[in-house]
């Protein structure tokens, strides 16, 4: 088994692992993937931005709250991804 082989095997099923995680939540701040995944939140952007380009998901607009009842974040700090699939 090769580097390349192993490292595109465990790029495939952390994505996998990543669409569950969002088709579950629905929606999701990058920084609690990023604690889900013990991964860190730049690791996790190309990944998003492979369901993005395939229109599984889109990144809300800053400012966008994760809740609409918690208001403990400033919503200007947090980056927000929502599952269309």
């Amino acid at each position: 088994m090769t580097l390349s082989y192993l490292r595109s095997y465990l790029q495939t099923h952390k994505r996998a692992d990543l669409r569950s995680y969002l088709q579950t939540h629905k929606r999701a701040a990058l920084f609690d993937m990023a604690l889900h995944f013990d991964s860190d939140p730049d690791t996790l952007r190309p990944m998003l931005a492979k369901w993005i380009s395939k229109g599984k998901v889109i990144k809300l607009p800053a400012g966008t709250a994760c809740s609409k009842s918690c208001r403990q974040c400033d919503p200007a700090t947090i980056e927000l991804y929502e599952w269309q699939g």
